[in-house]
């Protein structure tokens, strides 16, 4: 055989050994990530259940998922061992200061605007202004409704009823 047909078979023999090689590594972090479990650390099941460790034997491990409620998995079942900041953020809602500063992001745009009043105080005084008249005026610069009286009126002086338009030229 020469060693143009044997590439392919060496290159497939080399790709299948590194996969293997990741994959027991990670099966070697996952076991010691679960051999170190202490009593009261924060745990993340396979399921997404998330609990603090309250016994760990052998091939068990002992969950208090709440107070009151002891539950036994298997250690394999272990999904991620947490630090206690990520546990306490994830379950109790508890966040450190990462920011030094101490700047606060608002939840909504009041801080965009530049007056200093709350929001509830701005939409009051708004709904206290009069109305805004978004009608077109016609070439008289007679408000929309008088033009239409006023049309309506030389129909009535005329006689006649008032004419119905489609929308065309006469519609402003």
């Amino acid at each position: 055989m020469s060693p143009v047909t044997l590439l392919p078979f060496i290159v497939l023999i080399g790709a299948m050994f590194l996969m293997t090689r990741s994959a027991k590594k990670k099966q070697q972090q996952a076991a010691s990530m679960r051999n170190e479990m202490q009593p009261g650390s924060g745990v993340r099941t396979i399921g997404g259940m998330y609990a603090t460790v309250k016994e760990v034997n052998e091939d068990t491990v002992l969950l208090d998922a709440a107070p009151g409620v002891d539950l036994l998995f298997a250690k394999n079942a272990i999904g991620a061992v947490l630090t206690d900041d990520e546990y306490n953020r994830i379950v109790h809602g508890i966040e450190h200061d990462l920011k030094t500063d101490g700047s606060v992001v608002p939840d909504d745009a009041s801080s965009l605007t530049e007056t200093d009043e709350p929001a509830a105080d701005a939409s009051s005084d708004a709904s206290d202004d009069k109305p805004l008249d978004l009608g077109k005026k016609d070439a008289a610069d007679k408000p929309a409704d008088e033009a239409v009286e006023a049309k309506a009126d030389e129909a009535d002086a005329d006689g006649a009823e008032p004419k119905k338009t489609d929308g065309g030229a006469d519609a402003k």
